[in-house]
């Protein structure tokens, strides 16, 4: 990492974002749920059949050299804080410094670097402090030209579903009890909770606009954490009835595609760590995999990327900036 980098740093900023962090708390009234999950659904499936035509949104670079004049500051949770992967470096945050944002400024040699994700940030976290880290968008001013965003998991309950799906198995291990439990009352419960998540992303992106007008922003989807073919891998440590894992799958690809559409709309960009990831979910054999599952073999969180898995979204967001990402919004 190019020296002058900083891990966790927090500069203090004041923003014009104060009604939009109420709206991203989810104090927004909300439509009734059964029109906005009709509409909802609709509108996902459209909208990422749309986005998969459309070409990235354009950004004029005035970048020099190598990553000379970078300064980078990475947003997010736990997948993108790295739990458990050596080393440690935030035991608030579960903050590894092999992490995909550490990995891609060591690569791209950024000339400042600040990483403030934390594991079990919500939107909220974005304005308000988690522990010792205080809100993560304080770490930003006009000054920052890359920001990478990952967030939306534990909006829409993440570690509760896993739960959850994991303690309905035993009713009905060859069914679907998690899909019939989050849809018993008509209403898709995970797929209204991804409706709902979409307003709190874009406030953050709003946000993220305001604070650092002239920032490349990167929107970070999340890793293939199961058989992208459905097939089930029911075990003690990948604890879900064989129904459910085509229904969980689909709920992952659900919350993506609603980061794919709210980076399109905002005008800034959306990395697919999705597709890369496939065949490396947590039902292959360790040394395949890249998403350990919820009794993990190598250092990781439960249900999330190990150092391979890391590596894999490091290079998939590379991909994307390495040779741009050094540049500033026209």
């Amino acid at each position: 990492m190019a020296s002058g980098s900083s891990t966790g740093a927090r500069r203090g900023h004041g923003g014009g974002d104060g009604a939009g962090a109420a709206a991203a708390r989810g104090e927004a009234k909300q439509p009734p749920a059964r029109r906005a999950v009709a509409l909802g659904a609709v509108a996902l499936g459209g909208a990422l059949a749309l986005t998969a035509a459309m070409a990235a949104p354009a950004v004029a670079s005035q970048g020099q050299g190598k990553g000379a004049q970078t300064r980078y500051v990475a947003l997010g949770d736990s997948y993108t804080s790295g739990p458990a992967i050596p080393t440690q470096v935030d035991a608030n945050c579960e903050r590894s410094d092999h992490n995909y944002p550490s990995l891609v400024a060591a690569a791209d040699h950024v000339a400042d670097f600040t990483d403030v994700s934390c594991g079990g940030a919500t939107t909220a976290e974005m304005w308000k402090p988690q522990g010792t880290n205080g809100p993560q968008l304080d770490a930003l001013d006009h000054g920052t030209t890359l920001v990478t965003l990952q967030i939306g998991g534990n909006d829409i309950g993440f570690g509760s579903i896993i739960a959850t799906c994991a303690g309905l198995t035993a009713t009905n291990p060859l069914g679907s009890p998690c899909k019939d439990h989050f849809g018993a009352g008509g209403i898709d419960q995970l797929t209204l909770n991804v409706l709902k998540a979409a307003p709190k992303v874009s406030e953050v992106l709003r946000a993220v606009h305001q604070r650092s007008p002239r920032a490349r922003i990167v929107v970070v989807g999340y890793p293939d954490l199961l058989p992208d073919d459905g097939v089930p891998c029911t075990s003690p440590v990948v604890p879900f009835a064989a129904g459910d894992f085509p229904y969980l799958r689909d709920t992952e690809k659900k919350l993506n595609a609603m980061l794919r559409i709210e980076a399109l709309v905002h005008g800034d960009e959306y990395v697919d760590t999705y597709t890369p990831t496939v065949g490396h979910d947590m039902c292959k054999a360790p040394g395949t995999r890249w998403i350990e599952p919820l009794v993990p073999a190598a250092p990781a969180g439960p249900a999330h990327p190990n150092a391979l898995g890391e590596q894999a979204m490091a290079e998939a967001v590379l991909a994307r900036v390495a040779g741009h990402g050094r540049g500033h919004r026209a």
